[in-house]
Parts: C-alpha cells; sequence; structure tokens
C-alpha cells in the first residue's frame, strides 16, 4: 500500500486510527478458549466489529510468537484475513527487528513478502545497513523507532549527543538513507511535547503514536502538536478497545470504544 492510498482511507473514514492486536491468549473471552485457533478467533471478531472505523491494525509479534508454532500460525491467518477482506487497510508487523544487512534482508523478506505486512517497526541502533534492507520494498513502509511511550526512553533516547538530542539525530540521519522516502516514525503519544520539535526535522513523514488511552496519552495534545497538513498521524489503541470486555459482547464494546475515538478524531479533523 502507497501513502496517497492510506491517506485516501483516513479522508473515506475520517479517521486515524490504528488498533493493535496484542492479543494475550491469558486475556481473551473464556468462551473463545475452546475455538480451534482462539486467538484467531477474538482477532477476526474484533477487526470485523471495527474495521469501519480502523484505517490500521498493528499486531504485535511477541504475543504470537510467545505461543511457538500456534502463535504464529494465528497470525498467519490474522493477517491472511486482513488482506483477503480488507486490502484497503494498512497493516503493521510491529515486530521492532533491526541486525546485520543480511539478516534484516531475511526479516523484510517474512513480513513483507511471506507474511504480505504493509509495514514492519524497525529499530535504529545498528545503523542505514541495518535498515536499507526493509526500506528496498516498493509500497512497503518501515516505521523507525524514534521517541517511544516508555519510562526507559530516557535511558539513550535524550541523551545529547554533540548538542543534539540522540533521537533528533537518529531522525536527522536516517532522512540520508537510501529509499529514506519509505520511513515512517514510532512517536510515543506520552511525549506530546516533543512533537513540534520532530515536525521541523520530519514535516511530511507518518507518525506511529502509541500510547493514547491506557497509558495516558492525550489524543488532541498529539494532534495539535503532530498533525500535518494531511494528517500525518496512525494514532494506536491496543487494551482500551480489545479488552474492553471479556465477556460474550467483547467484539461489541470494542466497536463502541474504537468508534469513541474515530468520533474524537473526526471531531478534530473538523475543527482543523
Amino acid at each position: 500500500m502507497n501513502t496517497e492510498q492510506l491517506i485516501q482511507q483516513i479522508e473515506q473514514k475520517k479517521s486515524f486510527l490504528c488498533i493493535g492486536l496484542d492479543t494475550d491468549v491469558s486475556k481473551i473471552p473464556p468462551h473463545l478458549l475452546k475455538e480451534e485457533d482462539p486467538v484467531f478467533s477474538f482477532n477476526k471478531a474484533i477487526i470485523d466489529a471495527t474495521h469501519q472505523v480502523a484505517v490500521a491494525y498493528k499486531p504485535n509479534t511477541a504475543f504470537y510468537e510467545a505461543c511457538g508454532t500456534k502463535g504464529w500460525q494465528s497470525l498467519e491467518k490474522t493477517i491472511s484475513y486482513l488482506n483477503g477482506n480488507y486490502p484497503e487497510i494498512f497493516t503493521i508487523a510491529d515486530a521492532k527487528r533491526g541486525d546485520i544487512g543480511n539478516t534484516s534482508k531475511m526479516y523484510a523478506k517474512a513480513f513483507f513478502e511471506d507474511l504480505g505486512f504493509d509495514s514492519v517497526t524497525v529499530a535504529p541502533y545498528m545503523g542505514k545497513d541495518s535498515v536499507e534492507p526493509f526500506l528496498e520494498f516498493q509500497d512497503k513502509h518501515t516505521i523507525l523507532l524514534a521517541l517511544t511511550s516508555n519510562v526507559g526512553a530516557f535511558d539513550f533516547q535524550t541523551l545529547q549527543i554533540e548538542g543534539q538530542d540522540l533521537y533528533k539525530k537518529v531522525i536527522e540521519v536516517s532522512k540520508t538513507w537510501r529509499n529514506a522516502k519509505n520511513l515512517m516514525y514510532v512517536v510515543g503519544a506520552t511525549k506530546a511535547e516533543y512533537l513540534s520539535e520532530i515536525r521541523e526535522l520530519i514535516p511530511d513523514s507518518f507518525l506511529l503514536v502509541p500510547g493514547v488511552g491506557v497509558q495516558g496519552g492525550s489524543l488532541s495534545e498529539v494532534c495539535k502538536y503532530g498533525m500535518n497538513e494531511r494528517v500525518g498521524l496512525l494514532i494506536n489503541s491496543s487494551r482500551g478497545i480489545i479488552y474492553a470486555s471479556q465477556g460474550i459482547d467483547f467484539a461489541e464494546r470494542a466497536a463502541s470504544e474504537a468508534s469513541n475515538l474515530q468520533q474524537q478524531m473526526q471531531s478534530i479533523l473538523a475543527s482543523r
């Protein structure tokens, strides 16, 4: 999927909502445990209930890898279901990969070619030769960890390097990499006050913003400082939507929570 197609979805749905499919088998409704594949059954129901207001879905691969072969099969079924039934929706493999070049090439092939994701999250610590293999794929996107929402982000990301915050240096250098047009960036919602300066560095790039809701991030603050002329934001919510209920009505409750966020987004877009 190219950026124009993503923007078209945002305009049509009046939404820039990304739903995180961080599916923990210990937290899904008990009645699903009798299903052949409880994780996929849960994901399918969430997707069917929320696809009208979501422009992206983001499975965090750790929740699937932790279940071994069965978990990977659940991930394969999930992305196959999305691509087959809702191909207009942007998909993100939240895998946080990044390794030496030949290894990154294999990671890229796994997520872009084998599984068919539109994008994958990547850690920049090992530099350009660990990221550029992901950037080689046409109409695929590499979402670089820039300034994350966790407490430990301050351990390294905001350290001063030659008078500049490290995360800013990462962003600036990444713009020089081959096919940098395929880059997006992760910026945590709990770091909303940093967004203005980030936008000075990358005014046109899409930002994936986790941390709204349960983690305490403010949607209005993120939009105030981070939105560009073409929106340029994907606001992720995971637990606040998918675990809204553990009952039979879990999908309906998820749909309600997703719709509430979408309505807030619609209001923000209308007031621009």
